[in-house]
């Protein structure tokens, strides 16, 4: 097999200059999708470098998603599209409209700069600690949303410390981790606060909450808000088309529960927004429109998306609460 490696240029980098003639092989089709890359010993024989510069050079492009190893075989190609200088791993914990807009905000600010690989865990704690396996070596950064697995940081800590980044939820655990997040506990207190003059209304405050896959800190602030305002209060786990109170405001986390208040509330012939209150968690479309307008409290998926892909491109090690607002509409 003739060489792909040219004559090396003396003022750069000998791992950069195996990765260019790499680079240059593929794109002018002397390497394809499948074809083996020459073993590190020979790299290394011809190009009289150390075995260490020919690794650097093949786990960089390892990274970028254009190599994969099999271990005791050796490296492999695995794309022919070179133009990314970056390759993102993203671990979501399932898609919604919500988390659309954060994808969507996301690859819209990174641009050509940066490919992104997405995948859904989907609340299965083996499937998460697999996936984060699989991942590992294969790209330059991971952008992981753990939700409420506490023990995440041990599969976490497998990756390299600086490439790992944590969305939308986090915890003690993964503090020295930079990302971009909600302060659920904070944020649903602030909501709650701006809402006071409707409120107070009502005679009793009721959460939904499942439990499942919704943070803790949705509790604790919603806690905090009825002691510190005098508000009776309530929480269980769902509703179970129980007669709606009168007087009461639902504040519920889980859109399948939303549903099934509405429709409990045609069959007592109850309105919404004067005879009880609802309150709903994550803004849509939708919910502009059913019912003459839901209430929410919501942050900004989009800017989410945004402030994390600036982050990315300019590896800041920042860790940002995203903000989040009560949007005030006819069901309060």
């Amino acid at each position: 097999m003739t060489s792909i490696f040219k004559k090396p240029n003396i003022n750069s980098p000998k791992y950069s200059y195996i990765i260019k003639s790499i680079e240059e092989a593929i794109s002018e089709r002397a390497l394809i999708k499948g074809d083996k890359l020459p073993s590190l010993n020979k790299v290394c024989m011809e190009l009289q470098v150390s075995r260490d510069t020919v690794l650097i050079a093949y786990h960089e492009l390892k990274k970028r998603g254009i190599v994969y190893s099999i271990l005791g075989k050796g490296y492999y190609i695995k794309s022919s599209d070179v133009n990314f200088e970056k390759r993102f791993f993203l671990l979501f914990d399932e898609l919604n409209s919500f988390k659309e807009d954060l994808y969507t905000s996301l690859l819209k600010e990174l641009g050509d700069k940066a490919e992104v690989d997405i995948y859904f865990h989907h609340f299965n704690r083996k499937m998460f600690k697999k996936l984060v396996n699989d991942s590992k070596g294969n790209y330059s950064k991971y952008i992981i949303m753990p939700t409420k697995f506490e023990d995440a940081r041990i599969d976490i800590s497998s990756l390299p410390v600086e490439d790992v980044y944590i969305l939308d939820q986090t915890h003690s655990s993964l503090m020295q981790y930079p990302g971009v997040f909600q302060n659920f506990s904070k944020d649903i207190f602030k909501a709650l606060i701006k809402g006071l003059d409707k409120l107070k209304t009502y005679q009793h405050l009721k959460l939904i909450y499942p439990g499942n896959k919704e943070p803790e800190g949705m509790v604790l602030g919603f806690q905090q808000f009825a002691k510190a305002y005098r508000f009776p209060y309530s929480i269980q786990t769902n509703f179970f088309e129980e007669e709606i109170k009168h007087h009461t405001v639902y504040i519920v986390p889980s859109d399948r529960d939303l549903v099934s208040i509405i429709e409990q509330s045609k069959r007592q012939n109850l309105s919404i927004g004067k005879d009880f209150g609802i309150i709903s968690y994550n803004d849509t479309v939708l919910k502009k429109v059913v019912e003459n307008g839901i209430t929410t409290i919501s942050t900004d998926f989009k800017a989410m998306g945004s402030i994390l892909a600036q982050m990315l491109l300019n590896n800041s090690k920042e860790q940002v609460e995203n903000e989040c607002e009560l949007i005030l509409r006819n069901s309060l």
